[in-house]
């Protein structure tokens, strides 16, 4: 193959980093994973960090940016993967230690591709992405956990895996959903997708956070840390549950044991990262049957060389739903 491609690689440099389209050739790709010929990938909160400096996202550089992907198998040293296979990666170290999905091809492990479920298009599949993939796994611990008649707090709401849990949650029969949102704009389109109340960051964080106080949320889907979610673990119903899945606001988090062993709380960390082969594969499934949601999901598509001003974008927090990249 003498085809050249483009890419979207962060580069570091006496202490700068510039993240830019960089024209490539098949040469830079490793021959002994699976080829695959990118059709869509998307931008996350992640892939944006890795643009900046001292983050801790990328692990050495150049590399290329993109923590998943969906296309079709080109080449494969992999009896499992044959040419022409429909197939999505996402998390393991794609966009972190090794080559990502931001590139018109790239290679990957036979291990990190979960084949395309039927019912499921490549742009769909990207269309949830890392995030839906992210929230789906959220859902599933207040599914196990939480009665479909009690109150479901989501933060960082207007954001990928906040929007999609939501939406997650409607669609499974939730009847009280609680978005936490300050931008007014998103208001009616959270309802849309299934919220019952918008509640805004700073009505839920009291002037002091005390161990215990009045409780109100049966499950949270937590998207942000910090201090939202030591002043909502005080306030979650006995034996709650919390499902954490990000650090918008910080990874620091100041609470008491009391919401534990006064209220029997629990709470679930959610990794996106790596998972076994064997809850991806039913997660996408439920992505693509009895769960799917693409149809009501607020979808922004662009191309690969918009990928530098969506990221801007996302940093500033001016990025509502998902944004996925056609090459």
């Amino acid at each position: 193959m003498t085809e050249k491609f483009q890419a979207f690689v962060v580069n570091e440099k006496d202490g700068q980093v510039d993240a830019t389209l960089v024209q490539q050739d098949f040469t830079t790709l490793n021959t002994e994973g699976v080829i695959v010929k990118v059709a869509y990938s998307s931008l996350n909160f992640k892939d944006a960090l890795a643009t900046q400096a001292k983050t801790g996202v990328v692990r050495s550089y150049p590399l290329t940016l993109g923590i998943d992907l969906a296309g079709t198998v080109v080449t494969s040293n992999d009896s499992r993967f044959v040419k022409g296979d429909e197939v999505l990666a996402t998390g393991y170290g794609l966009g972190v230690s090794a080559p990502g999905g931001l590139s018109h091809y790239q290679s990957i492990p036979g291990d990190w591709l979960v084949p395309l479920p039927a019912g499921l298009s490549l742009k769909e599949s990207m269309v949830y992405g890392t995030a839906g993939f992210t929230a789906a796994l959220a859902v599933e611990k207040i599914n196990q956990n939480i009665a479909k008649n009690k109150q479901v707090l989501v933060t960082g709401a207007s954001g990928g895996v906040g929007s999609i849990a939501i939406a997650l949650l409607h669609k499974l029969g939730y009847e009280k959903i609680i978005a936490v949102s300050r931008k007014d704009a998103a208001t009616d389109w959270l309802k849309t997708i299934g919220a019952t109340e918008i509640i805004t960051p700073d009505a839920l964080i009291p002037e002091k956070i005390r161990p215990l106080a009045k409780q109100q949320f049966s499950g949270i889907i937590d998207t942000v840390g910090g201090d939202l979610l030591a002043a909502l673990l005080p306030q979650l119903d006995y034996e709650g549950v919390a499902a954490l899945c990000g650090n918008a606001s910080g990874i620091k988090l100041n609470t008491t044991v009391l919401p534990f062993i006064l209220r029997g709380i629990k709470v679930f960390g959610i990794d996106s990262v790596n998972q076994p082969m064997p809850m991806r594969q039913k997660i996408w499934n439920l992505l693509a049957t009895d769960w799917k949601i693409t149809s009501q999901l607020k979808v922004q598509e662009a191309p690969l060389y918009d990928v530098g001003a969506i990221t801007q974008s996302l940093l500033a927090g001016k990025h509502e739903g998902r944004t996925i990249i056609s090459m």
